[in-house]
């Protein structure tokens, strides 16, 4: 029996170099879209992210094609040949390794230098804008008002997580359960912890995630321009509806934001005194049927 001609040998190999030189090119347009890129555009600190998340992919793309590149190369040009002569066998090439563990240490050494010089401006939150909280604005409180970050302080607010929800804890003592209303063109510092299990909370347009964890306070921050709904999930497994435990920021403007305290704190205030009249009436229903039993 006739071995199949070369060209036809060669076939399904060239087709594979070609499918993959196809898909090579079909990813490039979705990778500058940014659908293998982080969310951002909430916060300076998510596009921060994913600035430094482009530089590193765009580092290894072409490292990864001349690496693939190579391989697929050697393949085909070192493959056995029927009747061939056994190619040299090279035990080693001190200049070439030498070149490549350089050559990936200095890469290694820039990106780590790039990646410390982001992460400072992750840690340290920027001051909020002059169309944020202003001076003279007065957070709503149950008890007495508390002034607002002015001056490039940032909104302290407290996260707390729960199987399966989160509370929000403004400053005043305002809460909320269904989301986080912050406002606009100001810095907000989320104190995020845990009440049961340990949660995770993440908003990806809005930065990293931050584990919440039972005794442990983490911190993130965020700083939105334009109001807008950003959505999020708890980022760990915590108990059966993990899948339902979902986070909603609302960022509105600074007025709105004073009327959504106010009306915030209202809300609790009457719930509170409702609270307290029912614990009345069940007191007094109670000592009247004491007072009957005994007679």
């Amino acid at each position: 029996m006739q071995d199949p001609p070369k060209a036809f040998r060669r076939r399904p190999l060239a087709l594979a170099l070609a499918a993959a030189g196809i898909a090579l090119l079909a990813l490039a347009p979705a990778a500058s879209a940014g659908i293998f890129t982080p969310e951002h555009g909430g916060s300076p600190n998510a596009d921060d992210i994913d600035r430094l998340y482009r530089i590193v992919l765009y580092v290894s793309i072409p490292i990864f094609l001349i690496v693939e590149g190579t391989l697929l190369w050697s393949l085909i040009k070192y493959r056995e040949r029927r009747g061939g002569p056994e190619p040299a066998q090279i035990r080693g090439n001190t200049p070439l390794e030498l070149s490549w563990t350089i050559g990936a240490t200095v890469i290694l050494v820039v990106l780590a230098g790039i990646t410390f010089v982001y992460l400072g401006d992750l840690k340290d939150p920027p001051p909020s804008d002059p169309g944020g909280l202003a001076s003279g604005v007065q957070v709503a409180s149950i008890d007495q008002p508390t002034p607002p970050p002015s001056g490039g302080k940032t909104l302290d607010i407290t996260v707390n997580g729960q199987q399966y929800l989160w509370r929000y804890d403004h400053p005043g003592g305002t809460f909320d359960y269904y989301e986080l209303v912050v406002p606009i063109k100001t810095t907000v510092t989320l104190k995020i912890t845990a009440s049961d299990v340990q949660h995770s909370w993440w908003i990806p347009e809005l930065g990293g995630k931050a584990d919440a964890v039972p005794g442990h306070t983490n911190e993130t921050w965020f700083k939105i321009a334009k109001p807008g709904v950003y959505k999020g999930q708890c980022a760990e497994l915590c108990g059966d509806n993990h899948a339902d435990m979902r986070a909603r920021v609302r960022a509105v403007t600074p007025e709105d934001y004073q009327a959504y305290l106010e009306q915030r704190a209202q809300g609790i205030k009457e719930s509170q005194t409702g609270l307290a009249e029912q614990r009345r009436e069940r007191e007094a229903t109670a000592t009247d049927q004491g007072a009957q039993d005994g007679d």
